[in-house]
Protein backbone atom coordinates (compact mmCIF):
# COMPACT_ATOMS: atom_id res chain seq x y z
CA UNK A 1 0.00 0.00 0.00
CA UNK A 2 1.30 3.69 -0.90
CA UNK A 3 -0.73 5.74 1.51
CA UNK A 4 0.30 8.80 -0.52
CA UNK A 5 -0.64 7.51 -3.66
CA UNK A 6 -3.99 6.43 -2.35
CA UNK A 7 -4.38 9.49 -0.96
CA UNK A 8 -4.08 11.45 -3.92
CA UNK A 9 -6.27 9.48 -5.97
CA UNK A 10 -8.87 10.09 -3.39
CA UNK A 11 -8.59 13.79 -3.85
CA UNK A 12 -8.52 13.61 -7.45
CA UNK A 13 -12.45 11.76 -7.28
CA UNK A 14 -13.33 13.95 -4.56
CA UNK A 15 -12.56 17.28 -6.65
CA UNK A 16 -14.93 15.85 -9.45
CA UNK A 17 -18.48 17.18 -9.49
CA UNK A 18 -21.44 14.93 -9.86
CA UNK A 19 -24.23 15.75 -12.96
CA UNK A 20 -26.35 16.60 -9.68
CA UNK A 21 -23.93 19.05 -8.51
CA UNK A 22 -24.17 20.23 -12.06
CA UNK A 23 -28.10 20.51 -11.91
CA UNK A 24 -28.32 22.21 -9.07
CA UNK A 25 -25.56 25.01 -9.83
CA UNK A 26 -28.20 25.49 -13.31
CA UNK A 27 -31.25 26.04 -10.98
CA UNK A 28 -29.16 28.46 -9.36
CA UNK A 29 -27.62 30.12 -11.91
CA UNK A 30 -31.60 30.67 -12.87
CA UNK A 31 -33.04 31.90 -9.56
CA UNK A 32 -30.03 34.70 -9.73
CA UNK A 33 -30.03 35.34 -13.33
CA UNK A 34 -33.97 34.63 -14.66
CA UNK A 35 -32.25 33.27 -17.63
CA UNK A 36 -30.96 29.43 -17.78
CA UNK A 37 -26.90 29.43 -18.90
CA UNK A 38 -25.42 29.80 -22.07
CA UNK A 39 -22.26 27.67 -21.22
CA UNK A 40 -21.12 25.50 -18.85
CA UNK A 41 -18.73 28.12 -17.81
CA UNK A 42 -21.36 30.21 -17.18
CA UNK A 43 -21.72 27.86 -13.81
CA UNK A 44 -18.00 28.05 -12.51
CA UNK A 45 -18.78 30.48 -9.23
CA UNK A 46 -21.74 28.21 -8.46
CA UNK A 47 -19.77 24.72 -8.01
CA UNK A 48 -17.08 23.47 -6.46
CA UNK A 49 -15.27 20.79 -8.20
CA UNK A 50 -14.36 20.22 -11.68
CA UNK A 51 -17.29 20.47 -14.16
CA UNK A 52 -15.41 20.12 -17.80
CA UNK A 53 -16.68 17.00 -18.61
CA UNK A 54 -20.53 18.31 -18.89
CA UNK A 55 -22.55 20.24 -20.82
CA UNK A 56 -25.85 22.29 -20.94
CA UNK A 57 -28.52 20.60 -22.90
CA UNK A 58 -31.94 21.87 -23.08
CA UNK A 59 -31.44 23.45 -20.10
CA UNK A 60 -29.81 19.79 -17.95
CA UNK A 61 -26.26 18.61 -17.33
CA UNK A 62 -25.51 16.15 -19.53
CA UNK A 63 -22.02 14.22 -19.37
CA UNK A 64 -20.33 11.62 -16.41
CA UNK A 65 -23.55 9.65 -14.55
CA UNK A 66 -26.34 11.94 -15.91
Amino acid sequence: MNPDRLEKRARAVADRASCRTVDAAITAYVAVHDEPPAAIADLAGYVKGDITAYRIVDGTATGPGC
